[in-house]
């Protein structure tokens, strides 16, 4: 939305003292980037844990291992997709949707040696596994209808073994490491941890209204407009979705208005019984 009802803003001042409090925040956010470096520095002297190289996936011209997902490269970022099997493309996560529509050029980590995937689970946290090759097939077609180009997998053959002690169905960020035919798995996040696949969030985060999300520290008056995955309409002129099972996925409304069909090859049973979004904080 171009306008807010709220004309709540910052206090007006004159270039000097504007600058004078911008260099007081400077001095928390180099802070806050050295003390990113030596998180990632630990990071890099995390130990290792072997996973199984053959764990079974199934790809799309059938099924593959984990080992091949490397697509011959040293590591592999892999991100945990969350699926409602037999649900439309509406009611599909819309925080795997937020995090996915960022991924796009994957030269930089290939020059790097990483490959980048996604491993779709056939499952949500609040449904549970559907036919492994149909929910598979499902989730390609909403791949498809999204426009997105990054190689894409089922792990539910091997989700259990995978995601080993964690919440089946719960999207996660996991790196790995091979070595010849050995697959190590070196670190893993979830939930906001995901936040570092996404740049809009990040570009949010500089702007004086923020996220304008419920859970944010911001002056009263602000604009609260709730999460930004979901819509009733195509952003921006429409509102954010307040109450499930109303509207889509945001970045999805772009590919509706350009007539791509969002049909998953599914049948449509009415409204889930569950609230199908899911959260990043």
């Amino acid at each position: 939305m171009s306008e807010n009802s709220s004309k709540t803003q910052p206090p007006i001042v004159d270039r000097a003292a504007f600058e004078q409090r911008l260099e007081g925040l400077r001095a928390r956010e180099k802070a806050h980037t050295h003390e990113g470096d030596a998180i990632a520095a630990a990071r890099r002297r995390l130990p290792m844990v072997e996973v199984a190289a053959d764990s079974p996936l199934l790809g799309p011209d059938g099924p593959v291992t984990l080992l091949d997902a490397f697509e011959g490269r040293r590591q592999m970022i892999a991100y945990y997709f969350m699926w409602w099997p037999g649900r439309p493309a509406a009611e599909q996560c819309e925080g795997c949707t937020w995090v996915m529509s960022h991924v796009g050029e994957l030269a930089y980590l290939h020059s790097r040696d990483i490959t980048f995937a996604v491993f779709c689970q056939g499952r949500n946290t609040a449904y549970g596994f559907g036919d492994a090759q149909t929910s598979y097939e499902e989730s390609l077609r909403y791949r498809a209808f999204m426009g997105w180009a990054m190689p894409w997998y089922s792990a539910q053959p091997s989700l259990p073994s995978l995601l080993v002690g964690r919440e089946l169905g719960l999207f996660h960020l996991v790196c790995y490491l091979r070595d010849g035919d050995r697959v190590f798995e070196t670190y893993w996040t979830k939930r906001r941890g995901a936040e570092a696949v996404d740049y809009s969030y990040a570009l949010m985060d500089l702007t004086v209204f923020g996220r304008q999300e419920d859970w944010e520290d911001s002056p009263a008056g602000w604009p609260r407009l709730g999460q930004a995955t979901r819509t009733l309409g195509g952003a921006p002129d429409w509102p954010p979705l307040r109450e499930w099972p109303g509207g889509r996925p945001t970045a999805q409304w772009p590919r509706v208005d350009a007539d791509h069909s969002d049909d998953l090859g599914t049948s449509d049973t009415g409204p889930s019984t569950e609230p199908g979004h899911c959260h990043c904080h």
